[in-house]
């Protein structure tokens, strides 16, 4: 009678647990039960068309359905209605360098392709809903820089999730490729101990060997024609290098000096990869070469004097040297270095630089999608992308404003009155039980 009580229990209470973890974790039943929700009154910055002021945004099951004025938006008869009347709403942020996740990096050796940062990502982590206070729904999380190859990139949406594949952009990590492949050259690979290299040449010829290797691996394989006798024995780190030769997977490579960033150049031309060209100190004096190779640059203005001397030649106007040019420029935190409550203040301080208004909100969203092969689902609001946006209290440049409220897939993920969350935008380490802290655990 007992066991038989507890099973019914059990299927009284398993739907309700199923209902309640659906409200965590986008993607679930809970979207196909949601309502219309519509945003109304607020200036839309759709960032690839018009501006409405005022403005209708519409959301359903986590995609935007409409987006438009006011007068011809049709609001859904069983919508949810929000009034907007004095914000903003644009698309969320897009942060393609981030190393939020309380991460456990280690130095295997100077090239470790084999090795995933999705591994060791800790989805409670503070940086989380630090993130998500600053407007940030998509990220790069990458592995440090000490390396020549230092692994695998993971793009994650940064929903409340309690592991890492509620945050992945894709399904199956493994059969998809779900992020990038991290790289760095000048100071911060070289070490005085072999197997490290010891100089900036030094570092090129052994990424040269290592990707010469990772080409005649791909021959064998195709020679192979899928005979398992003839396949050459798996090498993970190879395996990844191919993707990357074939690309499918893009190089995201940490450069500072002006040379530095030639020799990524030289060694893209020489073996055909992908690449978005990160940090990027010296890049206003060789725009015109990054532009003419067709590679984006993701780019990093520090508000404080300090830092390594190969980034002694940063400066604001970057930005503005490099879409002058017309080089794609992107934008990102390299959290800690920039906190990523602090995001929007780089699209600010670019253009206070000379950089057009357009482009530095372009690339503080649509040029982060470019950089991760998202184009198609973020960066803009669009009918039939993800609803990723964000609400904010006034002009996204102006020092004064506070984003309120951010949302992926249709769902708020941070809200600036609830105190928790405030908690988070305003506060500092340790203001808040570990509880309450990341990915809306203990709530």
């Amino acid at each position: 009678m007992m066991r038989h009580s507890a099973r019914l229990l059990l299927l009284l209470v398993l739907p309700l647990a199923l209902l309640a973890s659906a409200s965590v974790f986008p993607g679930s039943v809970a979207h196909a039960q949601e309502r219309p929700q519509a945003f109304e009154g607020a200036e839309v910055i759709t960032i690839t068309g018009e501006v409405h002021h005022p403005g209708t945004l519409v959301v359903h099951e986590g995609r935007i359905v409409a987006v438009g004025s006011a007068d011809e938006v049709e609001v859904p008869a069983d919508a949810q209605t929000h009034d907007m009347t004095g914000k903003v709403i644009m698309p969320g942020l897009v942060d393609t360098h981030s190393h939020i996740g309380d991460l456990d990096w280690g130095t295997e050796g100077p090239i470790s392709g084999a090795l995933r940062i999705l591994d060791v990502l800790n989805v409670r982590d503070d940086g989380f809903p630090r993130a998500r206070a600053g407007g940030i729904t998509t990220a790069n999380v990458m592995p440090g820089s000490g390396q020549l190859m230092s692994g695998q990139t993971a793009y994650v949406k940064l929903r409340e999730g309690r592991r890492v594949e509620d945050l992945l952009v894709c399904d199956d990590p493994l059969t998809e490729i779900c992020g990038g492949m991290k790289m760095a050259n000048g100071t911060n690979p070289l070490r005085p101990q072999p197997p490290f290299p010891q100089s900036r040449a030094q570092s090129a010829a052994l990424v040269r060997q290592r990707y010469l290797a990772a080409q005649e691996y791909r021959d064998r394989i195709r020679q192979a024609e899928d005979d398992p006798d003839r396949m050459p024995a798996r090498d993970l780190e190879l395996e990844a290098m191919v993707e990357v030769l074939e690309g499918e997977r893009i190089v995201h490579h940490h450069t500072h000096r002006h040379d530095d960033v030639l020799t990524v150049l030289r060694l893209q031309e020489e073996f055909g990869f992908r690449v978005v060209l990160q940090h990027v100190s010296d890049a206003w004096i060789v725009a015109q070469e990054i532009a003419e190779s067709g590679f984006p640059a993701s780019i990093i203005l520090i508000d404080a004097p300090g830092g390594k001397l190969e980034a002694a030649e940063n400066h604001f106007r970057s930005g503005a040297y490099l879409e002058a040019a017309g080089a794609v420029v992107g934008f990102h935190t390299d959290d800690w270095i920039i906190d990523s409550r602090f995001f929007l203040r780089q699209g600010g301080m670019a253009v206070r630089a000379g950089m057009s208004r357009e482009g530095a909100l372009y690339g503080l969203t649509m040029a982060g999608a470019r950089m991760m092969d998202l184009e198609d689902r973020i960066g803009s609001l669009e009918p039939g992308k993800d609803a990723d946006f964000i609400v904010l209290s006034g002009d996204p440049l102006s020092v004064y404003t506070r984003v309120e409220e951010t949302w992926i897939d249709g769902q708020r993920v941070f809200d600036l009155s609830d105190p928790v969350d405030r908690a988070h935008a305003v506060g500092g380490a340790g203001l808040l039980p570990r509880s309450e802290r990341a990915g809306g655990v203990g709530r």
